[in-house]
């Protein structure tokens, strides 16, 4: 019996060569084109779009039938069994398209919420594969995955407004001002939505209420999965967050795993943007 791993493309999973592993992906669409995240738009081809069009893109949910396309491939074996780990059911129907399409694979499909998305979800699904690999049953992953959601953290320092003005989520006046004082608010994800943990005078300042975030949930327990990740083209202000945080990591890590964010998160955070996601030890 095999234990298969299988998740969305909000994950930012394209680097990670598994075979156990399968990344399904939401479709994007710029008005009338539409492709499919990770598999004819990559994250660089992404951003090149979100910044040349005037309108933002549309995410699509992934669809029961096609779940259940890719449960059917990913279940080789008669007894080969799945984890499905699906971006926060508050983010997106996908969760609850999951949920439906395993119905028909009499409990061979087990579905968590991850409660997350982007480097978020990443880590758990990371997490899925390490207990995979040391033989967990289906079962016993699912059950480990939904304890551990909880301690996950997602945060993440955004260098511009113009894109939650463009998304209808902040007025025009409030953009602008934003930009002339340079106010870099820093977001996180909290029980499955996204909420505002502050704003900050400068990218410095914002760089530094992200390290308060990690020291106020009790520190990044390092034995298990993180990750940190930058939106746009330039990893430039991820590479200054490293040097500034350094204390976070000096002696604990011999490489700071990093990645590129991108479209769920991205279509509002816009390029130059950060985020750091981790495992609480609280």
């Amino acid at each position: 019996m095999a234990v298969r791993i299988i998740t969305d493309s909000a994950s930012d999973i394209d680097d990670i060569d598994d075979p156990r592993l399968t990344v399904v992906p939401l479709s994007i669409s710029f008005g009338d084109q539409t492709f499919k995240d990770g598999v004819d738009l990559d994250h660089a081809r992404f951003y090149e779009l979100l910044v040349e069009r005037e309108e933002l893109p549309t995410t699509g949910q992934v669809t029961p039938f096609e779940w259940q396309q890719a449960f059917e491939a990913a279940l080789e074996g008669p007894e080969d069994e799945l984890v499905c780990v699906t971006i926060s059911s508050k983010l997106s129907g996908t969760n609850q398209s999951a949920v439906v399409a395993a119905e028909g694979f009499g409990g061979r499909v087990h579905v968590v919420d991850s409660l997350n998305a982007c480097l978020g979800q990443r880590i758990l699904v990371e997490l899925a594969l390490r207990l995979a690999a040391e033989g967990r049953d289906a079962d016993q992953i699912a059950s480990e995955l939904m304890r551990k959601r909880g301690d996950v953290r997602l945060v993440a320092l955004l260098d511009t407004l113009e894109y939650l003005r463009r998304g209808g989520r902040i007025d025009a006046v409030s953009a602008g001002i934003g930009t002339m004082l340079q106010v870099k608010p820093v977001v996180a994800i909290r029980d499955g939505a996204v909420v505002t943990l502050g704003k900050a005078r400068g990218s410095k300042n914002g760089r530094n209420l992200l390290s308060e975030e990690v020291e106020r949930s009790g520190g990044i327990d390092i034995g298990l999965p993180l990750a940190i990740g930058y939106s746009g083209p330039s990893d430039h202000l991820l590479r200054k967050y490293v040097e500034d945080s350094r204390w976070l990591w000096e002696g604990r890590l011999d490489e700071i795993p990093v990645h590129t964010v991108g479209s769920t998160v991205g279509t509002h955070v816009g390029p130059g943007g950060i985020a750091l996601a981790y495992f609480s030890q609280a």
